[in-house]
């Protein structure tokens, strides 16, 4: 099976200090990955590099995927701006509209159909700051929805939402996978991960463990995971390898 997306000896980091040290391997195309690892291990900065706002200190990204789709963390989302939820979701439409575009027809039935398929139906002339927290969520994956891309990158989704909501966007999940569609996403609910992604990569500022998602997550993994970011030294000197 073809690559999705190729780490080679990746690199990445902030101020020239290492965040993500040395990290190789590939995710298959129409695979399910999740990346785990204690706080603090750089899976969201990896995330960061797959999507270019991040530049590689050393190594490469190789993508292969036609397009690409991004979920930040919710606590990056400014919910104050505003817009109706319509004209948020709305916005899943730039590539194939254009980004001062008119909406036209094709385009509203495509943003009715995603606002119905994660339970928004209805809430189209509300603004963001009236959402909870699960509703906002429903609203990203519609916007998700519309990018129609391959590689589809998920950075905590189900943090802090009901469980219902986060029921209704597994499944979505599971949808993209039978659609041949890639899907990575950070993750902190180890059951969670267990039920649902086949593949996971264990993350402590350096890989610990790729594969199969049982043979991953083992205590003892785990526990090197977490001995390992807790030694880590905020003020080491510049990776050699990378500079």
């Amino acid at each position: 099976m073809s690559a999705a997306l190729t780490f080679d000896d990746l690199t990445l980091g902030y101020d020239r200090h290492p965040a993500v040290h040395h990290l190789s391997g590939a995710v298959a195309s129409g695979g399910l990955l999740a990346i785990v690892g204690p706080n603090g291990a750089g899976k969201s900065t990896l995330l960061k590099g797959v999507m270019g706002i991040l530049r590689p200190m050393g190594g490469r990204i190789e993508r292969n995927a036609a397009s690409t789709a991004y979920l930040p963390q919710a606590a990056e989302i400014d919910r104050t701006f505003p817009v109706s939820v319509y004209d948020f979701v709305a916005l899943g439409c730039w590539r194939e509209a254009g980004l001062f575009a008119a909406i036209g027809g094709r385009q509203r039935a495509r943003i009715d159909d995603a606002l119905g398929k994660v339970g928004l139906a209805g809430f189209e002339n509300r603004s963001l700051s009236t959402l909870s927290g699960g509703q906002m969520q429903r609203a990203l994956f519609a916007r998700l929805l519309l990018q129609d891309a391959s590689l589809v990158l998920l950075d905590e989704p189900f943090a802090a939402i009901d469980q219902r909501t986060t029921h209704d966007l597994v499944h979505l999940v599971a949808e993209w996978q039978r659609e041949g569609r890639t899907v990575i996403a950070v993750l902190h609910d180890l059951s969670l991960v267990h039920d649902v992604f086949p593949q996971a990569l264990l993350l402590a500022r350096e890989p610990v463990a790729w594969g199969a998602t049982a043979d991953v997550l083992t205590a003892a993994n785990l526990l090197t995971a977490r001995r390992m970011v807790e030694a880590f030294d905020d003020s080491a000197a510049v990776c050699e390898r990378a500079a």
